[in-house]
């Protein structure tokens, strides 16, 4: 039997930070402190381990547990195996998708920050009763009416942008429908037995799932939202299943759905990071739900908090099996956790988030483990624009969005910028040697970006090539890490 490494970060705490009893800075073993039964230790070799990866064979957990440890008998990474990984990630990617690096014309436009889930993760919710008309509480959230969902959408398609991006908090006003409405608040207690106050109470109305769903698919915009986390609210308290709510929801205008709110797909590790959150098996049937309602779909882990590698090779095999039962997933995107606000960090939980090499192996064993997800995404949210473009050569394919608008990381820590040209795409991928190749959502549409600046997206049913970013509108980027999802 290999001994189980434990983890270190790059990253340690704030001065101040007061850590839970038995925590300590670096070097923490979060299998001793939470008490894991899943630990990193295989009777499988690294050597066995890159040599099936190599030839293309289907990897096992424990191959995945060897790749990502560099060798679970060894304490630390090991940089000359880490190096074998990457180099057969960016083999394995070269067969499968060749050298276009793919990118899409998006608009971030999340509804509300209004949400009592309390995810350790995250630091972009507000707590809901702050929301409401009587509350003295200031605070910097928000709640977008439909109305001003769809002015956001407009304006953005007037850019140039086709993907309307939409991920937000669970607020307790939030329905299906006006019948669910009447359904919730049917309830002798229905805050406290389903998480349902009225929308009067509140300033801001944030309208129906529906409602805004109609919203913001207005003018041939593609609409990717509704997460299993936010297909479970919209179905809380009722009778009725994830594929009756998708099949609604996509009848509302709702075109394809982000796999997020899947964190680990681990129950132990939810256990600690999101008691409150749906678990395991009830994520996977909304994600089948989905397909099941035609919607294609992607998947994320979002990692480097208090799961172990063996937790990550677990998340990838959960993923894989969806996939050969749905084929939906259009593709794969790794999260890095970014801790510096997050109450995970705040309570002394987490010292730090994944390192570099962490990260790196992350999207090479992503690449190898996942044989029936064509692209792996690289996100220069998390990892900022040298490291971003640095894991295009471990195996990601697929270099995320424009986002003329972001707020998840920006509230966690992060300081990436929020805006990216095509400009900036295309220098960037070329400057790696690489294709710039403007896509659709679903991968479908795809264009070769060709010739000198300026460059703007063509794909989008207003887009004409005019540069996404007048000049003077792109942000300068920061020099910090980026956030959860």
């Amino acid at each position: 039997m290999k001994w189980a490494r434990s983890r270190s970060r790059d990253r340690g705490p704030v001065p101040g930070t007061v850590l839970f009893p038995g925590s300590r800075v670096h070097d923490v073993n979060r299998d001793d402190e939470f008490d894991f039964d899943h630990r990193p230790v295989t009777e499988q070799s690294f050597e066995n381990a890159l040599a099936a990866a190599r030839d293309g064979d289907r990897l096992t957990v424990d191959d995945a547990v060897e790749l990502l440890t560099t060798g679970s008998g060894t304490p630390d990474i090991d940089e000359r195996r880490k190096e074998l990984v990457l180099e057969a990630a960016d083999r394995r990617r070269a067969e499968v998708v060749g050298d276009e690096v793919t990118f899409v014309a998006n608009l971030n436009n999340n509804v509300t920050t209004a949400c009592n889930t309390g995810c350790l993760f995250c630091n972009f919710k507000d707590t809901a009763a702050n929301f409401e008309s009587e509350s003295s509480v200031d605070h910097p959230g928000f709640t977008k009416t439909p109305a001003e969902s769809r002015a956001a959408v407009r304006d953005a398609l007037e850019r140039g942008i086709y993907e309307v991006t939409s991920v937000s908090g669970l607020h307790p006003a939030f329905a299906l429908d006006a019948e669910h409405h009447e359904m919730l608040a049917d309830y002798d207690d229905p805050a406290s037995e389903v998480n349902y106050k009225p929308p009067e109470r509140y300033d801001t109305d944030p309208g129906t799932y529906l409602e805004q769903m109609r919203a913001m698919s207005v003018d041939g915009a593609h609409l990717h939202s509704m997460t299993p986390e936010e297909a479970h609210h919209a179905i809380r308290g009722t009778d009725w299943s994830y594929e009756d709510a998708y099949r609604r929801l996509r009848d509302a205008g709702l075109a394809s759905v982000p796999g997020t709110a899947a964190e680990i797909l681990v129950d132990e590790v939810r256990d600690v990071i999101c008691p409150g959150k749906m678990d395991t098996g009830a994520w996977l049937d909304a994600m089948e739900a989905a397909a099941a309602a035609g919607l294609p779909m992607t998947a994320t882990i979002m990692y480097g908090h208090v799961e172990n590698e063996a937790h990550r090779a677990l998340h990838l095999k959960r993923v894989r099996d969806l996939q050969d039962r749905t084929g939906n997933i259009t593709e794969f995107v790794p999260l890095s956790f970014v801790h510096e606000t997050t109450p995970l960090y705040e309570r002394g939980v987490v010292d730090g988030g994944a390192s570099t090499a962490e990260d790196e192996l992350m999207i090479a064993v992503s690449r190898l483990f996942l044989d029936n997800v064509d692209h792996i995404q690289s996100s220069w949210v998390k990892y900022g624009d040298t490291q971003g473009l640095k894991m295009l050569s471990c195996g990601a394919d697929d270099f995320m969005g424009t986002i003329l608008s972001e707020e998840i990381t920006k509230r966690a820590g992060g300081s990436y910028g929020e805006f990216r040209s095509f400009d900036d795409y295309v220098e960037m991928i070329r400057a790696v040697g690489r294709v710039p190749v403007e896509r659709s959502t679903d991968y479908e549409q795809r264009r070769v970006v060709t010739g000198e600046t300026p460059h703007g997206p063509t794909l989008g049913p207003r887009a004409d090539g005019t540069p996404l970013l007048r000049p003077g509108e792109r942000r300068p980027a920061g020099d910090a890490a980026s956030a959860d999802d």
